[in-house]
C-alpha cells in the first residue's frame, strides 16, 4: 500500500507530511478528516520557536479559533518519538485532548515523547513526518516573533498562512 501523504501550501513555500497510517491510525484518520474538510485552508501558524517547533491549524487569520471535531485518543504511546521534521498533534495539559492543530518539530525533542501513561508523561503522537520542503519549515521556524492575535509572544509578527492542505 503507498503511503498517504498531505500536502501543506503556505505563503513561504510548500511542504509534504507523509502519514503513519500504521503506528497513529486513529490520529491520522483525525488529521485527513480535517485536511478533507477544508479546516486548514487560510489557518496560521500561530506558535513558532526557533530551536523548537512550529504549530498552526487551529486560527484562521483574524486570529479567530476555529471549530473542531471531538478529541482523538492520543496515541503518543505508539514508539514514535519526537524528532526533527515528525509532526505531532498539539494538545493541552489533558493527554487526550488534541483536535485540529499540530506541530512540525525542528529538533529533537525527546522530552516530548511518551514516557508513561500518566498525565505528566503521556506525550506527544507523533503521527507523521516532513518528507519534503523541511526547508519551509525552517524558513517558518525562524520567523521572528513576538505579540500577535491573542499570543502574548512566539506568534508571527508576519502572518505565515497555511493556503491549502490536501491528500497527494
Amino acid at each position: 500500500m503507498k503511503a498517504q501523504s498531505v500536502a501543506i501550501v503556505t505563503n513561504l513555500g510548500s511542504f509534504t507530511i507523509t502519514l503513519d497510517t500504521a503506528r497513529a491510525p486513529a490520529t491520522v484518520a483525525n488529521f485527513l478528516r480535517y485536511v478533507d474538510d477544508g479546516h486548514y485552508d487560510d489557518t496560521v501558524f500561530h506558535r513558532v520557536i526557533a530551536g523548537f517547533m512550529v504549530q498552526g491549524g487551529g486560527y484562521d487569520t483574524s486570529f479567530e479559533k476555529k471549530p473542531t471535531l471531538p478529541p482523538v485518543h492520543n496515541e503518543a504511546d505508539n514508539g514514535v518519538k519526537n524528532r526533527r521534521a515528525t509532526v505531532a498533534m498539539a494538545r493541552t495539559a489533558d493527554p487526550h485532548s488534541a483536535t485540529a492543530q499540530f506541530f512540525v518539530n525542528v529538533v529533537d525533542n525527546a522530552f516530548l515523547d511518551h514516557t508513561e501513561m500518566t498525565s505528566r508523561g503521556w506525550g506527544y503522537a507523533v503521527f507523521g513526518t516532513v518528507t519534503e520542503g523541511m526547508d519551509v519549515v525552517d524558513r517558518i521556524a525562524s520567523s521572528p516573533t513576538g505579540h500577535a492575535g491573542p499570543f502574548a509572544k512566539d506568534a508571527p509578527l508576519s502572518p505565515i498562512v497555511i493556503q491549502s492542505a490536501r491528500r497527494i
